[in-house]
């Protein structure tokens, strides 16, 4: 592959992800596309940019191609402090604040193989006497097609479950099939897996109490991360919560979330961003 097809290759990712490859990451593309170009009956990744350059690109051959650059580690009950904070911090805040609608509304961005979104189902679960009549609604998107369809199965390998899954909860919440474990049908069912593109609009998806971001904004620049936060303004309810990775921050990006004091990688909308809610839902009151 010449520089030329590995300058090629890298932006098409970007554009159609997001995903910033940097100019060292030549054996990542090489070692991940080589695979693609084979099953597409392509001589090398060379081959592959000519196919992916013309104007009609092959059925499928794109998404291929973006779907092998992703990566897709994750585990239950990943990093542990999310968790603890959403028992904790975020779910006490949202019963009190919520308790004449009854209903909380959750969005696991980058959902992967679904362990987030399940372990955040599992959590609620063990909360079922204080949500008692409410609605929950969980929401799980991925890029992926095929970590989707994992999710959605539910079935995990004994290595998937040994990774941060307590051993308590393997035995309440799931079942052996063959040599894997199954997460329940009741756990199923709390989690929607939609097939979604952070690059693209989502205001479709409505407003949030919680929208989970975690170790998605370290694989954008710095442009990219912005206008993705900027739309997650609008995503997340003015008294919601915005949750991102250990090493992702909002700081220096958007001032339309503050950090929630003591709370590493917890971001609540801002004094700004809360009052000119209140003035628009005024304004639109007045004019009804």
């Amino acid at each position: 592959m010449n520089l030329q097809d590995f300058e090629f290759l890298r932006n098409f990712v970007k554009e159609r992800s997001g995903l910033v490859l940097s100019a060292d990451k030549q054996y990542l593309i090489e070692s991940r596309l080589a695979p693609v170009a084979r099953n597409a009956g392509l001589a090398d990744l060379s081959d592959l940019a000519r196919k992916l350059r013309q104007p009609n690109v092959p059925r499928g051959l794109d998404v291929d191609v973006v779907e092998a650059m992703l990566t897709n580690e994750t585990l239950f009950f990943r990093d542990k402090i999310p968790f603890d904070q959403f028992r904790a911090v975020i779910v006490p805040a949202l019963l009190a604040a919520r308790a004449h609608e009854r209903c909380i509304r959750i969005w696991c961005a980058a959902a992967s193989t679904g362990q987030e979104p399940y372990s955040f189902a599992m959590c609620l679960k063990e909360l079922a006497t204080e949500l008692v009549g409410w609605k929950i609604e969980i929401v799980a998107t991925d890029l992926s097609r095929e970590v989707l369809e994992k999710a959605k199965s539910g079935v995990y390998s004994q290595f998937e479950v040994q990774r941060g899954l307590p051993i308590q909860m393997l035995v309440k919440y799931f079942s052996k099939a063959g040599d894997a474990w199954q997460i329940s049908p009741e756990l199923r069912a709390m989690v929607q897996f939609r097939s979604f593109n952070l690059l693209n609009d989502f205001s479709g998806f409505g407003t949030f109490d919680i929208v989970f971001c975690r170790n998605v904004l370290i694989y954008f620049d710095q442009a990219t991360k912005i206008d993705v936060l900027d739309r997650m303004t609008r995503a997340v309810a003015s008294d919601g919560y915005l949750v991102l990775g250990a090493a992702e921050t909002v700081i220096g990006l958007n001032d339309n979330f503050k950090p929630v004091l003591d709370q590493h990688g917890l971001y609540a909308p801002s004094a700004d961003r809360r009052n000119a809610t209140a003035r628009r839902l005024t304004a639109v009151g007045g004019a009804l």
